[in-house]
């Protein structure tokens, strides 16, 4: 059984106010789910993206504006959100703490693909379960 604890995994700064690690994913031995756990410190933003697998937005601790499509909501904490297959979403942390969301995906590999990169010159396409960090520039790849 391969397990990891949502409280204490480490996690990754990957943008402002951003923290981010892949727990579960073919690259660590699941045949068809992989997940995704990160933090949003207050007023920080997990921009707009599609992933090429449905989403299951697990809300851990705080609360988040959340976008589905053209859709707004909120949710809070032990609240649980369906992201489908390549529709555009995002999150921003709303609430005075700390957002801690686990993301979990209806397939062990899946495609992210942002808006906008996290960071300035940052890649805008993460590839989630792959064995070696794949990530990189939509730009980048229509001029190769």
């Amino acid at each position: 059984m391969i397990a990891f604890d949502t409280d204490t995994f480490e996690l990754v700064p990957t943008g402002p106010g951003l923290r981010v690690s892949f727990p579960l994913s073919s690259a660590n031995g699941t045949a068809s789910t992989a997940t995704v756990l990160f933090e949003l410190d207050p007023g920080a933003v997990l921009g707009v993206h599609t992933d090429s697998a449905e989403e299951l937005l697990i809300v851990l601790h705080g609360t988040a504006e959340a976008r589905v499509g053209d859709e707004v909501g909120r949710l809070e904490t032990n609240q649980v959100g369906l992201v489908p297959p390549m529709a555009p979403h995002g999150l921003r942390n709303i609430g005075d703490d700390v957002l801690r969301v686990l993301g979990t995906f209806s397939a062990s590999t899946v495609v992210s693909t942002f808006e906008e990169p996290f960071v300035e010159d940052g890649p805008d396409v993460l590839v989630i379960g792959s064995p070696i960090q794949l990530a990189g520039s939509r730009e980048a790849a229509l001029v190769a």
